[in-house]
């Protein structure tokens, strides 16, 4: 693992030079999902400290067998109702909020005695009916129906592009991206610019975070790529919720 991250940050930063940017202006997020307790503790003795998430009855108990460890949990993924007091007393981060009624159920059941619930709006930039997520122009109308919501803060945006296919001749991945990545990253700017106190703008997985990371991307959602191939989803058949992060 030590050689991937080193190969990981490698890439980060290269990427990020090219597009004038400063290599520390992007998050490595180390998604978890399917790996067990022992991966988790590798990847903190090497440094990273957020985890993603997205299978509830895998996630809680690993972070029950890491309590005390610093690792800290970001869900991932399709937010069913029946699950939302779980990850409000369990995660710190949830990346893929686009429901009203989410939104209501996570800031009511957010334990008094925790900081607020850290929330990213998923967008589905591409429009792709297999993916979650709200269409751009309905983003704004959203952010004014939580905008009294103590328990969460809104940090940023995040999307899932359609699958990107590699070039025919040389098998490389197009080093654009896709055109979610520009729609998102515009619409954060847009934001940004209109006052909103964001930080994050989470796009790019393990076969596309360079192209990502050049357009605008400060947290790229890394699984296999770093953990290496999963070995199974403990939990999320129980659990009957789907992911599509890492």
């Amino acid at each position: 693992m030590r050689e991937r991250l080193e190969a990981l940050r490698a890439r980060t930063a290269a990427a990020a030079v090219a597009a004038g940017r400063r290599p520390d202006e992007v998050e490595l997020l180390a998604v978890s999902k399917g790996h067990p307790a022992a991966a988790v503790r590798e990847a903190l003795a090497l440094g990273l400290e957020r985890f993603g998430e997205s299978y509830v009855g895998e996630a809680v108990p690993k972070a029950a067998e890491l309590g005390g460890s610093g690792a800290r949990w970001v869900y991932l993924g399709p937010i069913q109702t029946n699950k939302t007091r779980l990850l409000a007393e369990n995660f710190s981060w949830v990346l893929g909020l686009c429901s009203h009624k989410a939104a209501r159920r996570l800031d009511a059941q957010r334990p008094d005695g925790l900081p607020p619930l850290q929330v990213c709006v998923q967008v589905n930039a591409d429009g792709d009916p297999a993916k979650a997520g709200l269409a751009p122009d309905r983003l704004d109308p959203f952010l004014e129906s939580i905008q009294d919501l103590k328990r969460l803060t809104v940090r940023g945006l995040m999307t899932i592009p359609r699958k990107t296919e590699p070039e025919p001749a040389t098998g490389a991945m197009p080093v654009t991206g896709p055109p979610a990545f520009t729609v998102l990253a515009d619409l954060f700017a847009k934001h940004v610019a209109a006052g909103h106190p964001w930080n994050t703008l989470s796009m790019g997985m393990s076969g596309d975070f360079e192209a990502a990371i050049v357009a605008g991307s400060t947290q790229v959602r890394i699984g296999t790529a770093l953990f290496g191939p999963r070995p199974g989803k403990p939990g999320a058949q129980a659990d009957g919720e789907g992911a599509h992060h890492g």
